[in-house]
């Protein structure tokens, strides 16, 4: 299924939906017309702590089934393991990273349970005055056993490269890539307002650099410098450019809203992106999609 017979299938984050139970959040975003949904693991939704984890993992298998979405696993949520530190332990941080490890995993096995098209995840910060390649070991050490288990349970991990953590640029991102041997089930995140807010290149041009290693795409809008995301049109990034771009790497996942902080109007919000989704793939879809160039080695 595509939204609305384009060939790009769009989603929304549930983490724009916290105050919505999972089942109306679903209820409100099919109808809005998007084709799955960019499941945040937290408490509002998919505890993956909860001591009834597995019961709420087949409820949501049914609600997702019910309404035909399609689902991606995201692991961003702020204090679903330090209810005192945002993020915290992140892959790299001092201390024990290891409740980290233990989400990656969980959301690993919640993925497959799901039938999850992706697992997406990032670095974390680098506390200061850790170098980086101790950031490099810690990263490296961290995502050995959740990729191992994803390949144990045929799950594909897409890493997102995010504005102030360790890995925060796609070419960073496919250098953790290279130097996990570039394991065919790791993958990218790209969030579409990142490419603007920090990469050292036109968000055409980053996607083409991640060509077709791109598993998972977030859709915000962003100003240069700024790591808030926008409902799409208020910042700077040129969406047909972008989805363009997009659909010239031949991308056919979920390309799922991120708006964190717009729960208080999440039907109203929702209405908008797929309306400017939609406006836009209409605007591109006369003309055939550009070839992504290649990546550079």
């Amino acid at each position: 299924m595509t939204s609305a017979g384009h060939a790009l299938r769009l989603g929304y984050g549930t983490n724009g939906f916290s105050g919505h139970r999972l089942p109306d959040a679903c209820a409100v975003i099919a109808g809005l017309g998007y084709d799955g949904v960019a499941l945040t693991l937290d408490q509002p939704h998919l505890d993956p702590f909860a001591d009834d984890a597995a019961a709420q993992t087949s409820r949501a298998a049914a609600t997702l089934a019910e309404h035909g979405l399609a689902v991606v696993i995201e692991t961003g949520s702020r204090y679903v393991l330090d209810p005192w530190r945002k993020h915290e332990p992140t892959l790299v941080s001092d201390g024990d990273r290891g409740p980290r490890v233990e989400l990656l995993t969980r959301a690993v096995r919640i993925a497959a349970d799901l039938g999850a098209e992706a697992m997406s995840c990032w670095s974390g910060v680098l506390p200061e005055g850790v170098t980086g390649e101790e950031g490099w070991r810690r990263l490296l050490d961290g995502l050995g056993p959740v990729l191992e288990l994803a390949h144990e349970l045929d799950v594909t991990v897409c890493f997102e490269p995010e504005p102030g953590m360790h890995v925060d640029t796609v070419d960073e991102a496919l250098d953790l890539r290279r130097r996990l041997g570039e394991p065919e089930h790791l993958r990218l995140t790209l969030d579409l307002g990142h490419l603007v807010c920090n990469e050292p290149r036109s968000p055409e041009a980053s996607v083409a650099l991640a060509g077709d290693l791109i598993g998972n795409v977030q859709v915000d809008d962003m100003v240069r410098d700024v790591h808030e995301h926008l409902e799409l049109g208020t910042g700077t990034l040129d969406l047909d450019a972008v989805l363009r771009a997009l659909l010239g790497t031949g991308f056919d996942g979920l390309a799922s809203v991120e708006l964190p902080r717009h729960s208080h109007a999440a039907p109203a919000v929702a209405a908008r992106q797929i309306a400017a989704l939609r406006a836009s793939l209409d605007r591109i879809s006369g003309a055939a999609p550009t070839p992504a160039e290649g990546r550079t080695p």
